[in-house]
C-alpha cells in the first residue's frame, strides 16, 4: 500500500483545500490512500471534528493522524500567523513520530506540506520522501512568497515605512508597500522572518502545488517558471490543481437564508460576508448597513460581532452578534421586504451558485474568490487581513470585481457612500460580469476531464509512481 501524507496548517480554510487535494489525488489514482496529519487550532478558528468525523465516514480511504496539541500562551504573540509559525515548529517532533508511524504499515510516496509548515521540510527529507509545498492561496500570493528573499535581501526599511512606494514581484501588478501582506509590513516582527523562511525553503523543495487554474493567473504563472520570481536560485515544477472547493449539499436541512433566495429575481441579491475570522468595528458595521439601504439593491448580510476590546480575548471567537444593538435603529425593519440578515455563518457555496446571487462583497480569502469565480459572481474586494490585500490585485486587476477605496479602507471606515457606490457598480455593471462568468466557464474547463488541472494532477501522480 502507498500513501501520501498531507500536512494542513489549522483552521478550516486550510484544511478542506488539503483534503479537496488528497480527493483529487484519489479520483485520478485510487489505488493511493491519503494520511492527513491534523493539528488542534491554537485559537478560536473553527472546530474541525465533525469535518473530520465526515470525511472519514464519506472518504474512507482518507485517514486522519491527530497531531497532540501543543500549549502556547496566545497573549505572547501579535498576530494569529505568529501564533501558527511557532506551533507548527513546536510540532515538528510528532511530525516526525507521525511519519515513522504512517512509513511503518505503508510506503510513503510524498509528502505535501502547507506552506505555512514549512519547518517540517527537513523531516521529510530525512526520510528521502518527495517534499510538496501546497498553497492555499494564489499564483500571485505564490510569486510573492518566491521572490520575497530577494526582497528581504534588496530593502533597506520595512513596507510599513515605505508608504505608497510600488513594490515590483516579477509577474504581479505594482502593489504599493502598505498594500503588502499585513504579516510582512514590519520586518523586526517573528512572523515576516518566519515568511522569509518560507522563501528560504520553497526552492528546496520538489514542486509547487496551487490552488488556481492555468487561465486565472497566467502573468505571475509565466514569470515563476521563467525563473524571474527567484533569479540565480532554483524554481521547483508547479502545478495548478484547482479550482479545489468543498461542496455543500442542499438537502432536506438547508439553511433558511436559501429558502429566502428562492424567492428573489436572478441576479438581484448581493451577497456581503466576511468569512469566518473576518470582524469589523461596530462603527463600520453601522456604515455597511447605511450603504446597503440607500443602494437599493436586494441584499444577504452574514454579520457578525465586531472584534474583542479586550485584547486578551482577541484570538478568541466572538460572541452571538446582537443585531439590534449593532445596527442602525429601525435598520431591519426598514429593509424586511428586500434583505436578510444572517447571524455568523451561511452556506457560501450554495448561496454564491443560486441564481438570485448576483453580486459578492467579500474580504478577499481565497476559497471565497475561487466560489465566486465558479459561480460567475463579481466581486467587491474589501479585504481585512493575512493575504488579502494581495488578493484585492487578483480581483481588481483581473476584472473580477471591484475594490473599496484604498484609503478608506486603511486604519479607518469604508463610508456609507463607497459601500452604496460599490454595491451600485457591481450590481448594474455589465463589463465585470462578463469577465467573471468567461473565468467561471474556463474553471469548469480546467477541472474536465482533459483540462489544465486535470492533466497538471497527472502529471504530479506519474512522478510518484514507483
Amino acid at each position: 500500500m502507498e500513501t501520501i501524507v498531507l500536512y494542513p496548517s489549522p483552521g478550516m480554510g486550510h484544511l478542506i483545500s488539503m483534503v479537496e487535494l488528497g480527493k483529487s489525488i484519489l479520483r485520478r489514482q485510487p489505488s493511493l490512500s491519503i494520511t492527513v496529519l491534523t493539528m488542534p487550532p491554537p485559537y478560536g478558528g473553527g472546530a474541525t471534528a465533525d469535518y473530520i468525523s465526515h470525511i472519514s465516514t464519506t472518504v474512507p480511504s482518507i485517514a486522519f493522524h491527530h497531531l497532540p496539541a501543543v500549549s502556547v500562551d496566545l497573549g505572547a504573540f501579535h498576530s494569529t500567523e505568529a501564533i501558527l509559525f511557532e506551533v507548527i515548529d513546536r510540532h515538528n517532533p510528532h511530525v516526525l513520530h507521525a511519519l515513522e508511524t504512517v512509513s511503518a504499515s505503508a510506503a510513503v510516496s510524498a509528502f505535501i506540506t502547507d506552506f505555512f509548515c514549512t519547518a517540517a521540510l527537513p523531516i521529510a527529507a530525512e526520510f528521502g520522501v518527495p517534499t510538496y509545498y501546497f498553497l492555499t492561496s494564489g499564483a500571485h500570493f505564490t510569486a510573492l512568497l518566491l521572490h520575497l528573499r530577494e526582497l528581504d535581501r534588496t530593502a533597506t526599511q520595512s513596507f510599513k515605512d515605505m508608504k505608497r512606494t510600488p513594490v515590483d514581484i516579477p509577474g504581479v501588478p505594482p502593489v504599493p508597500a502598505s498594500e503588502m501582506v499585513i504579516s510582512l509590513l514590519d520586518r523586526t516582527l517573528s512572523d515576516y522572518r518566519d515568511f522569509v523562511k518560507v522563501s528560504d525553503n520553497m526552492p528546496k523543495s520538489d514542486g509547487i502545488i496551487i490552488n488556481t487554474f492555468e487561465s486565472l493567473e497566467p502573468a505571475p504563472l509565466a514569470a515563476m517558471r521563467e525563473g524571474k520570481c527567484n533569479r540565480g536560485g532554483r524554481t521547483p515544477p508547479i502545478f495548478c490543481v484547482g479550482p479545489l472547493l468543498a461542496a455543500q449539499d442542499r438537502d432536506g436541512g438547508e439553511h433558511e437564508c436559501l429558502k429566502w433566495l428562492d424567492k428573489q429575481p436572478s441576479k438581484s441579491v448581493v451577497y456581503i460576508s466576511f468569512g469566518s475570522l473576518g470582524l469589523v468595528s461596530a462603527a463600520q458595521l453601522k456604515e455597511m448597513a447605511e450603504g446597503l439601504e440607500r443602494s437599493g439593491h436586494r441584499f444577504l448580510w452574514v454579520v457578525r460581532s465586531p472584534p474583542w476590546e479586550d485584547k486578551a480575548k482577541r484570538f478568541l471567537p466572538p460572541p452571538e452578534p446582537d443585531l439590534v444593538a449593532l445596527l442602525p435603529p429601525g435598520f431591519l425593519e426598514r429593509t424586511e421586504e428586500r434583505g436578510m440578515v444572517v447571524k455568523r455563518w451561511a452556506p457560501q457555496v450554495a448561496v454564491l451558485g443560486h441564481a438570485a446571487v448576483g453580486g459578492f462583497v467579500s474580504h478577499c480569502g481565497w476559497n471565497s474568490i475561487l466560489e465566486a469565480v465558479c459561480a460567475g459572481v463579481p466581486m467587491v474586494a474589501w479585504p481585512l487581513y493575512a493575504e488579502q490585500h494581495f488578493n484585492r490585485v487578483v480581483v481588481a486587476e483581473g476584472g473580477l470585481g471591484l475594490a473599496v477605496g484604498v484609503e478608506e479602507g486603511e486604519g479607518g471606515l469604508v463610508a456609507a457612500e463607497e459601500v452604496e457606490r460599490r454595491v451600485r457598480e457591481v450590481m448594474e455593471g455589465v463589463s465585470v460580469r462578463k469577465v467573471v462568468e468567461e473565468k467561471s466557464v474556463e474553471a469548469a474547463a480546467a477541472m474536465a476531464e482533459g483540462g489544465s488541472s486535470v492533466t497538471a494532477l497527472g502529471k504530479l501522480l506519474d512522478l510518484w509512481k514507483s
